[in-house]
């Protein structure tokens, strides 16, 4: 025989159930969304950028590059460049120190398609010439893709 207190605890396990249900969906879904597309950059306009470097950020989920690139008009444009993740970008030989502060570098990027000043990393070369590339090597293969042999 079933009593008001058994009712109420099934009631009490049920909203306890949904709530918890509720959570679970929601923090599932949080790094789905985290991570975005690329369609927000023009892929097909590459643009090449010479600045200085203001700042190097070695950060997850996407390094950064910020550069200050001087105009025609003597002025200076700040602009924000997004790369692969210092794990990748370890795997394509950069390291922590690649890029410092008040380096003079040349950037390819493809730049975002609202006009804002940034874009998507694709190579840069250093003042002593090197060269740092992108989510695709000299030979302009992918690297980050796996091959099969």
């Amino acid at each position: 025989m079933r009593t008001p207190n058994d009712e109420r605890q099934r009631t009490v396990n049920k909203r306890n159930l949904g709530f918890i249900t509720g959570a679970v969906l929601a923090l599932a879904a949080v790094p789905a969304g985290a991570h975005h597309s690329f369609a927000m950059f023009d892929q097909a306009r590459p643009l090449t950028l010479t600045g200085t470097v203001t700042q190097f950020q070695w950060t997850n989920p996407h390094s950064f590059i910020e550069l200050d690139v001087l105009t025609k008009s003597g002025g200076t444009e700040h602009w924000s460049i997004e790369l692969n993740s210092p794990n990748n970008l370890t795997r394509q030989g950069w390291k922590r120190t690649s890029i410092k502060r008040g380096d003079k570098v040349t950037v390819t990027i493809s730049p975002l398609r609202d006009g804002k000043k940034g874009g998507l990393f694709s190579r840069i070369v250093l003042a002593d010439g090197h060269v740092l590339n992108g989510e695709r090597g000299a030979d302009g293969k992918a690297i980050n893709v796996p091959t099969t042999n």
